[in-house]
Parts: C-alpha cells; structure tokens; sequence
C-alpha cells in the first residue's frame, strides 16, 4: 500500500501539517501485521542497551577479561536474533531455544568461546552450527571472515530469509551441509569453532585447519556434559590439547537434516 502524491501546475504541492499526520497514522494502521511485527523486533532502544550492558558487566564479573570480546557483544542486539516473546529476557545470561531442538548459546558460553579462539582481524574462522547466527555475528563484528555451517535445512532456510545484517557483515558465508565434512573447497582455516558437543575431535577439521592455527570445541567426557578444549596444531598435523571449564550442549550430529 501506498499514497502517491503529484504536483500540480498550480503551484507546488502543499499539504496541511494535520492532514499529513492523519495520512500518515492511517498508512501505519493498515500496514501488514508482519511488518508491524517486523519494525518492533528490530528496534534497539535505550532500555535494550542498558541491558546489554549490564550483560557485559556481568560477563566480566564472570571472568571474561577480552575487551574485543566485550566490545563485540555490547554492539550487537541480541534479541534480533530471538522470537517478539523473548525481547525482555533476551539479555539475561542464559540459553533459549530457537526451533529444531537447536539454543541460542548462553553469552557467557559465546564470549568463552570466542575468548578462547584469539579472534584476529581478516581471519577466516570455519564455525560448526550456525543455529541463530549470534556467534558467527560476534566473530564478524571483531573483523573475522565467517563461513559457518548448518546442518538443520529449517534453520538454514529461516537464516537466509531474517538474517538483518548480511550487509553490515558481508563476510559471513553460509552453508548448509554436514559440519563433520567442514569446507575443503575452502580450507586452509585460522581457527575453528565448533558450537555443539563433539562426541569426537573431526579429523577432516583438524585437515583444513592451518598449522598453528587454534580450534576450540566443547567435546563429550565420562560425566556426561562437554570439557572445553582448545587445539593448536602443529606443522606435522599434529595437535596440543588444552581442557578448560565444563559445559553443556545440544550434541554436534552427523548428515544433514532436510
């Protein structure tokens, strides 16, 4: 809908102020509801970002100590990346499911993660599980070029079609595929970010990291929740293995789910 006006050889087009508001408030009532809901969504108002900054102070007092980190998540509206019902509680420090049995990651758990892969700018970082696109935003935010898979075609479809920052972050691929196989078109990788619980190291990972390049994945252990570890690799292919803090995840599965 919309309300073409056209001048006249009388003289140049004049409305009065009253009847340009009243145009205008019937426009906004007979909008589509889904563009209403669309313009409520993506609005970050004052009070979002007095809540994204009380999440980054809780963050730090969580031991978060990288201010690229910090920096990044303070700048990004999370609750773009959740339902309308979530927009209150979208910047309290924890989970929330986003469709296919699939989670937005806990903030502390993304800035964890991304802390431990020492993102640098122009790095390209190969990301298994996209899910919301949260943390693949926070990496392209502190300059990293992003080629991130997922493996749930509905979340794959539903992140090509709502996804409202492909232009402020070009440098976010998207793939759908088996995260299992990586991108061997596109290896050799700085680092690799594995957002689910890997019920194994990915020796095709391992293939397109670079040598001295970092991994950091959440992998299964004996009590049944994941041990965070990190992995440089060595110019033998070859890795070091360092374990950090305990977490839990939804489990990294094989295949592709149509």
């Amino acid at each position: 809908m919309g309300i073409k006006l056209r001048k006249t050889t009388a003289g140049p087009l004049f409305l009065p102020i009253f009847y340009t508001t009243v145009l205008a408030k019937v426009y906004i009532l007979h909008l589509p509801w889904h563009m209403k809901e669309y313009n409520r969504l993506y609005e970050d108002t004052y009070q979002h970002k007095g809540l994204r900054k009380k999440l980054v102070d809780t963050l730090r007092t969580k031991g978060i100590t990288d201010e690229q980190v910090l920096t990044a998540i303070n700048n990004i509206p999370r609750h773009y990346f959740l339902e309308p019902a979530f927009d209150k509680i979208a910047y309290e420090d924890r989970a929330f499911p986003i469709g296919e049995g699939q989670t937005i990651s806990q903030p502390y758990t993304v800035a964890y993660q991304t802390e431990l892969l020492k993102v640098k700018k122009n790095e390209k970082v190969l990301e298994i599980g996209t899910g919301s696109v949260f943390q693949a935003t926070v990496l392209a935010e502190m300059g990293a070029r992003v080629f991130t898979i997922e493996r749930q075609k509905k979340l794959y479809d539903l992140q090509q079609s709502r996804y409202v920052f492909k232009n402020k972050y070009p440098g976010i691929k998207f793939f759908y595929g088996d995260g299992f196989e990586g991108l061997k078109m596109y290896q050799p990788f700085d680092k690799v970010i594995i957002t689910a619980a890997a019920p194994f190291i990915p020796p095709k990972l391992i293939e397109q990291l670079k040598p001295g390049g970092l991994m950091v994945l959440p992998l299964d252990d004996e009590s049944g929740a994941q041990r965070m570890l990190r992995l440089t690799k060595r110019e033998d292919g070859t890795y070091d293995e360092e374990a950090f803090e305990q977490f839990s995840f939804v489990p990294m599965l094989q295949g592709k789910n149509k």
